[in-house]
């Protein structure tokens, strides 16, 4: 008996996987400082549901905040903010990808304390 092979098309060789376009993650969004608002009324962590492979930059977009406003981006308490960012040109990395179960959070300006000589975050 001969084995058939099955042809895939370009198209489905997603990095996630080609049968994860239905799957939902879930993940946590928090906000500091001045991005507090956008993501809750409250302060308290958002829970989020959103498409499996959904990057940092589409979040962004779906809770409405304006990415000149964004200063830092956390992952799991790892900075993904790139390189050097001056308050008016902030260097966020807004194609990182969202796990399962992620801790995302966002910082507006840090405020700087002058009694400890360091920012307060």
């Amino acid at each position: 008996m001969r084995d058939e092979v099955m042809e895939t098309s370009s198209s489905e060789g997603a990095s996630i996987g080609h049968n994860s376009a239905e799957i939902n993650i879930e993940f946590v969004v928090k906000g500091f400082n001045s991005i507090t608002p956008y993501v809750a009324k409250n302060g308290a962590p958002l829970p989020m549901k959103m498409k499996a492979g959904s990057t940092v930059r589409e979040l962004v977009e779906r809770l409405g905040i304006p990415k000149d406003k964004i200063f830092l981006v956390f992952k799991n308490g790892r900075d993904v903010t790139k390189g050097i960012y001056p308050a008016n040109n902030p260097k966020c990395n807004f194609e990182v990808v969202i796990d399962e179960g992620d801790h995302i959070s966002f910082s507006g300006p840090v405020p700087y304390s002058y009694g400890y000589g360091s920012a307060v975050v």
